[in-house]
Order: C-alpha cells, then structure tokens, then sequence
C-alpha cells in the first residue's frame, strides 16, 4: 500500500464545487428547519469575497425572500465595500438596508478611545490623520509584534512600534466596530425571527481573526470549512459580479488601507492557504518551503506562526465557562 501524499500544489485547495454548492446548501436548510427552527438568514454584507459567497449560498438554499442583507459602514469603511455590497444584494435580488453605525460608535466612545492611545505615540495626531496597524517579526522566527502606521495632513507617512498598553486600547476600541454591527444583525434577526450567518473562511476561523462576541458571533457559519482561495473560486463559479470577484482582501477598519497579511497572517491569502493545508495534512516544512519557494527554515516559522496563533486565540472559541457543570437539557 503506498501511502506517499500528493505533491503540494495550489491544486491541493481545487474541489468539485457543484458538489460542494449542493452540500453546503442542504446543510443550511436542515440546520435552519430542525436545529435553529428560524424562518430565514440575516447577513451583513461587507463588500468582500467572504461575506458575498455566503449570501449567494444563502440565496441559493433558501431563495431571495427569505435572505434579508444589511450594509453597516462606519467613518473608516472604503466607500467601495459599501458599494460592492450594494452590487451584490441587487445581483441576488434580496431585500436590504443601509445602516450607518458611525453615530453609534462615536457616542461610545469608539473613536474617542483609538484616537487617544494613538496620540501616546504620536502626540500631534488628530483632524486630517489616518491609521493603521501592522505586524511584523512571525516570519522571521520572532515573537510578533505591531507597528503603528499613521500619515499626516501633508502625507508623510510615520511608523513606530505599538506598545502593548496602546495596542490593546486600539484594538478594543476598534472591536467596537464588530460588536456594534453584530447588535444590528441580532436585531433584525429578532423581529424577523431569522438566524444571523458569520462568513469566516478557514483560515480566518482557525487562526482566531475575528472578535468574539462580534463578527464570530453567529447562528450558523456555512464556510468554516473552506480556505480562502476555495472561497474565491466558488464566486467566480457562482457567477458574482466581478467587482467581487477580484477583491482584495482588507481588514476594512482602518482608515489607511491595511490587507490582512499585513494586520494578523504572515503570508497573503493565497500562501496562508496551502501553509495551514499543509499543517493540517502532515507535510513538512521542506515540503512546504518547495511549494512556497522559500527556505525550510521561514516555512518552519510559518508553521510556528499557526500554531502560535491557535494557542493564543484558542479562548476566541469557548464557550462561557462554568464554575461547577449543570446537567445538559433534556431535549
């Protein structure tokens, strides 16, 4: 018996995407009819692959009547994800509303808050400044750490390192954003008597991107199971508009354009893939070095950079935890 893996390619990632619409698509309807007993799906639409991929699936199991789509920009959203997300619930053909959550979040301080930590590093910012955090150190085999990035009116652009006090009141502050939106989506679900969907990929569920109690707060969560790039392929399959379909990933937080590999991943997308399909199926960091066209040594880092990161984030996960365990509900 020859048990010698496949070679890793990008092709480790392809899959029979007919089959996988159709299992995704069933599964929602079960889960929706006996496990959540909701009437139908909530889901906010950011403009991105992640988001529009499960409304399209949504659609596709349940039909446009019962998928209601909501916009939730804030002062520091791209104008262009508030209009893909336009794009896509006029391509689906479900009913939807804008929501502005700016107001909400100045009057809780959100802003207030992040503006004051960054100002503990820049002292003279304020009107006319944007901002952005970046890691750095994961691939080099080095503990990670964050870079403050700001430009000012006359746009330079200036880069200190983020103590861990700052850091943490700007994240904080900024998950505000998450939260907020989340309320919003529970609401809507609420009076509708829907289930609300949470859109994480693969990566981004396994690798802890995303606040608890904000965006991975969910009723149901149709592709967890899927790495990014399997997400991309299956918008293009699903036939979503272009605008989408070749979106570059963003955190969408803050006011500089930040991609994800410079916010939390040590590689972009389409590399972070295979590495933790890689970890996941049992291929060595030489194996994976090959397939990346790097050193051994910078995959075995990248590996240590997943696992790290499953470690740290691994509470995002928890559920509350008891003191002393209750009996589980007779059902």
């Amino acid at each position: 018996m020859n048990d010698k893996k496949p070679t890793l390619t990008t092709e480790s990632l392809s899959m029979d995407m007919d089959a996988e619409i159709e299992k995704i698509t069933a599964r929602l309807r079960e889960i929706l009819a006996k496990t959540l007993r909701k009437r139908g799906l909530i889901i906010a639409m950011s403009g991105g692959i992640d988001s529009s991929v499960s409304a399209a699936l949504c659609v596709r199991a349940l039909g446009k009547k019962k998928v209601y789509g909501l916009l939730l920009p804030e002062q520091d959203s791209a104008d262009s994800s508030t209009s893909r997300g336009d794009i896509l619930a006029k391509h689906l053909g479900i009913d939807y509303e804008l929501f502005n959550i700016a107001p909400t979040l100045a009057a809780i301080g959100c802003y207030q808050q992040r503006d004051e930590a960054i100002r503990s590093v820049f002292p003279d910012y304020g009107d006319g400044w944007a901002n952005k955090i970046v890691i750095s150190g994961g691939l080099e085999g080095r503990v990670n750490h964050f870079m403050l990035v700001v430009r000012s009116p006359d746009g330079q652009m200036h880069e200190k390192r983020l103590p861990l006090t700052e850091y943490l009141k700007i994240v904080a502050a900024t998950n505000y954003k998450q939260r907020i939106r989340k309320t919003v989506e529970y609401f809507h679900a609420d009076r509708l008597n829907y289930a609300v969907v949470g859109t994480p990929n693969r990566l981004e569920y396994d690798q802890g991107f995303f606040v608890k109690n904000g965006d991975g707060s969910a009723d149901v969560k149709p592709i967890a199971h899927l790495y990014k790039t399997q997400v991309y392929a299956l918008a293009r399959h699903m036939g979503l508009p272009e605008e989408i379909c070749s979106a570059t990933p963003t955190t969408d937080t803050y006011s500089l354009d930040q991609g994800q590999d410079e916010f939390y991943f040590a590689l972009p997308y389409q590399q972070m893939d295979l590495a933790l399909y890689a970890l996941n199926n049992g291929y060595s960091a030489a194996e994976l070095g090959q397939a990346l066209g790097i050193d051994e040594q910078h995959a075995a880092h990248v590996y240590k950079d997943i696992e790290n990161k499953r470690s740290t984030t691994s509470y995002l996960h928890a559920a509350g935890v008891l003191v002393e365990n209750v009996p589980e509900i007779v059902k």
